[in-house]
């Protein structure tokens, strides 16, 4: 069965995104003093931008083509482990509603992009990564040793970063574009971690119920 939750314990994880990306959104759309700040601020940026064999690759860590097998990666081995098919489905569907939230946003907010076009409100790609890379995460952690969780999340972080300044150094997008895509995931990955029964502490600091495996005579740090 999925873990309770608590109406609080969903506050910072589901309600504070949900209301970034809201004044976020209104900002954009109404061209406010932030989205001002952006359009500003994005260009020098780019400017300093790594060399293009740097950010290029960084920007398409959130593309589907790289992104999805890690997690379809994540899902056979998770299921290979555990058996469970709750988180299973729960990443899944996670995945799937990246492009369903983000293209009808997309075509109401039509936000011109930094170099040409319309709809860049939110970025699909930086979305995409963050639910790909962190569900894989959510689904693999409860089979590795303790003391590798943090590592792992800190190396999924970092890499949903690393595609959201390729895809800014690269003109793909804004950096609103990139945050509010950012808030639309961490619900989705929300979900997931119910599913998978995580506790609040793994993973990402504190303590907790540690069920992953350990070595044989050592005690679980």
């Amino acid at each position: 069965m999925l873990a309770r939750v608590s109406p609080r314990a969903l506050l910072l994880p589901v309600l504070l995104p949900l209301l970034l990306f809201a004044a976020v959104a209104w900002q954009v759309v109404s061209d406010g003093p932030l989205a001002d700040a952006d359009e500003r601020l994005t260009p020098e940026l780019r400017e300093n931008a790594p060399p293009a064999a740097v950010a290029e690759p960084l920007a398409d860590l959130g593309s589907a083509g790289v992104a999805l097998p890690v997690l379809a990666a994540a899902l056979g081995y998770a299921w290979l482990r555990g058996r469970r098919w709750r988180p299973l489905v729960a990443a899944a569907l996670a995945a799937a509603a990246v492009p369903a939230l983000v293209a009808p946003v997309k075509a109401l907010t039509d936000r011109p992009g930094p170099l040409e076009g319309t709809g860049y409100f939110p970025s699909g790609h930086a979305a995409t990564a963050q639910v790909a890379y962190g569900a894989a995460v959510l689904l693999v952690l409860p089979h590795l040793w303790p003391r590798a969780r943090r590592p792992l999340a800190a190396a999924a972080a970092l890499v949903c970063a690393a595609a959201g300044a390729g895809l800014v150094w690269r003109g793909y997008h804004w950096g609103l574009d990139v945050l509010a895509s950012w808030c639309l995931g961490v619900p989705l990955l929300a979900a997931v971690r119910a599913a998978c029964r995580l506790p609040a502490g793994d993973g990402a600091g504190g303590g907790g119920r540690r069920d992953g495996p350990r070595p044989a005579g050592r005690p679980d740090a």
